[in-house]
């Protein structure tokens, strides 16, 4: 708790004495949060203070909620650098082939592209049907974001979870990725047991 009142993110409690301090659910709150938000999600502080601010925010509005956590949260994911023209268009491209409705200023151009680039680096050029299923499974994955958030009734609690979602839906789609990458080895790669008989085993 004190680690994250110094670094400034979670609110102050009540002085209740010289040498106490109150604090209440909403502290409790704040300490997960932050706490999903960097020991799950892996943001830094910086970071963090930005995904809070949003929250914090007066502003209600859903679509400014979520394009503020987007570029909060868009400082992740590829390697730094602006990403090559090339790879900028093809992810354009490929946004508009599944008939997504985005802006310009969506940080998700640049970290897919950088990843595009990154591929580059070690001779690999993914193939269209390749970012194509990257892409089904993108929409797949954003209708079921969307749907949780009619699960919550407060504009408060519906902003968390668009936020804190983006952040932790991240480290769930890796773990469950790697899982679906050992069964698919199986699948394509089955490790077949060889029986000896006595006479191979002299």
């Amino acid at each position: 708790m004190k680690y994250y009142l110094r670094a400034g993110l979670v609110h102050s409690g009540e002085r209740v004495g010289s040498n106490q301090t109150a604090y209440d659910d909403s502290h409790v709150q704040r300490v997960r949060l932050v706490r999903a938000l960097i020991e799950t999600g892996g943001l830094s502080i910086a970071a963090t203070k930005q995904v809070l601010s949003t929250l914090d925010s007066d502003e209600t509005s859903l679509a400014h909620t979520f394009e503020a956590a987007q570029h909060a949260l868009g400082v992740g994911g590829a390697s730094s650098g602006s990403a090559e023209p090339g790879a900028l268009r093809r992810i354009s491209e490929l946004a508009t082939a599944h008939g997504w409705k985005t802006t310009v200023e969506n940080p998700g151009f640049d970290v897919a592209a950088r990843a595009l680039d990154a591929f580059s680096t070690i001779g690999f050029a993914p193939s269209d049907e390749f970012l194509d299923a990257y892409a089904s499974a993108a929409t797949t994955i954003a209708r079921a974001d969307l749907r949780a958030l009619t699960t919550r009734d407060r504009p408060e609690l519906v902003a968390e979870l668009m936020v804190v979602g983006t952040v932790l839906g991240d480290a769930l789609i890796a773990g469950l990725r790697r899982l679906a990458q050992e069964n698919e080895t199986a699948e394509l790669f089955p490790v077949h047991t060889t029986i000896h008989d006595e006479k191979d085993a002299k």
